[in-house]
């Protein structure tokens, strides 16, 4: 018998992130406007773009949430009352919100659309749950601080609430998000998607008087008090399914095609594997390989399980700085075609690209080509190439594998 599988829930900046998403596997894409969602920077939905998003989501069978985060100010309410009305018409099949008094907007101009309680509300036990659903909320994207148990006992007591849970991204040092320091220090409201992120800067600590000392962790590349370290839950999959949560959230609106590609393609091909027959031993061997994977091929900050299992001790950030990868990515996929036993495949290329790199091509959901690169030519002047590069607009090559590529997959190529 098969297990019930929890939704997976994708963010994207912009559209090829979105249909990268979707082409790995992701059930859901959720995304927003930079006026009213908490991404201002490396977000290009405007109006047209969430229109495009969504239909292009729905034809895909899958589903569209619109982010509508912000804490809100005085001077937001006209405005975001006027845009509610255009997401009535656009159709998108949840809004995620954060504020009560945009909450009160939305049931008022559009009643029927299904509300997401953000994480940014910081909902941790499982009365303010219940008191959210009575409010007429259909799901809440818990806080990040809670622990399994926590977790557990809010879905049990709280009847008919859908529960959404981060597995996967960045956390930040302060309570699910709610950070002030980036307001106070440049002026830049992280409560309003324009957040600087002071915690990764590096700070010079001085006492003030002569009695006092302060305890500082430091690595090579300097002093990182407040710089949390990545969450990653890909290794705890089958103990996440045990308390059944409805979704598993990604978090990287700003991250690139690339991380996108491979988290949530290890994702779907996790969720599918504990959902599948098998013994909880081969599961687990599968999760560990796709956890080594991410782990090893991306650009991130050192892992941690966060407060779900370990109740935060290892969260905060006192090893190192990021995780540095022996790999780069160097292409994304833009067709594949079938020629005299041979696929053709097209790559715009990103950063370099050079004949005799070994490399991999990661495609959907998650499977790994690995290969040599023996030849390339320019896809327009069918020039032979010695080596592609990604500067300005991208050099799209084609090469011949053995293998297809769907469009969307992405390449790599070994540094060291």
């Amino acid at each position: 018998m098969t297990k019930r599988k929890p939704e997976l829930l994708a963010p994207a900046g912009n559209l090829k992130k979105l249909k990268t998403a979707l082409a790995f596997g992701a059930d859901a894409v959720y995304f927003g406007s930079p006026k009213f969602s908490l991404r201002v920077r490396i977000n290009e939905f405007g109006l047209k773009e969430l229109k495009q998003g969504i239909e292009i989501v729905h034809a895909a069978g899958k589903k569209a949430y619109v982010t509508m985060n912000i804490l809100a100010h005085n001077k937001h309410i006209k405005a975001a009352e006027a845009h509610i009305k255009k997401l009535k018409e656009l159709k998108p099949d949840a809004l995620f919100v954060a504020d009560p008094g945009i909450i009160s907007l939305i049931k008022r101009v559009w009643p029927e659309v299904k509300i997401s309680l953000s994480t940014q509300a910081n909902s941790t036990n499982w009365m303010n749950a219940q008191f959210w659903k009575d409010q007429g909320v259909s799901r809440v994207i818990l806080a990040r601080e809670l622990s399994l148990d926590e977790i557990k006992e809010i879905k049990e007591k709280v009847k008919g609430l859908e529960i959404e849970s981060f597995v996967q991204g960045a956390l930040c040092m302060a309570y699910s998000g709610r950070c002030f320091l980036s307001k106070q220090l440049k002026d830049r409201d992280a409560n309003l998607g324009d957040c600087v992120q002071p915690c990764r800067w590096k700070y010079e600590i001085k006492p003030i008087g002569h009695d006092q000392s302060f305890i500082l962790g430091e690595e090579e590349h300097g002093s990182y008090i407040l710089n949390s370290q990545d969450l990653c839950l890909l290794k705890r999959a089958q103990e996440l399914f045990k308390i059944k949560l409805d979704a598993f959230k990604i978090e990287g609106r700003a991250k690139s095609v690339y991380y996108l590609a491979n988290v949530i393609g290890a994702w779907r091909e996790a969720i599918d594997t504990v959902s599948a027959k098998g013994t909880s031993k081969e599961k687990q061997k599968k999760l560990d390989y796709l956890y080594k994977e991410i782990e090893d091929k991306l650009y991130h900050r050192t892992y941690t399980e966060g407060f779900m299992f370990k109740e935060g001790k290892e969260a905060q950030n006192l090893k190192n700085e990021n995780r540095v990868s022996d790999w780069e990515f160097c292409g994304q996929v833009i067709s594949s075609e079938r020629q005299k036993g041979k696929y053709i495949i097209k790559i715009k290329v990103h950063n370099t690209l050079l004949v005799k790199d070994k490399l991999e091509l990661v495609r959907p959901p998650y499977r790994v080509e690995k290969f040599t690169l023996k030849k390339m030519v320019d896809s327009k002047t069918k020039e032979i190439l010695d080596e592609a590069h990604g500067g300005g607009g991208g050099q799209i090559i084609e090469i011949e594998t053995d293998f297809a590529a769907p469009e969307y997959s992405v390449l790599r190529r070994k540094l060291k």
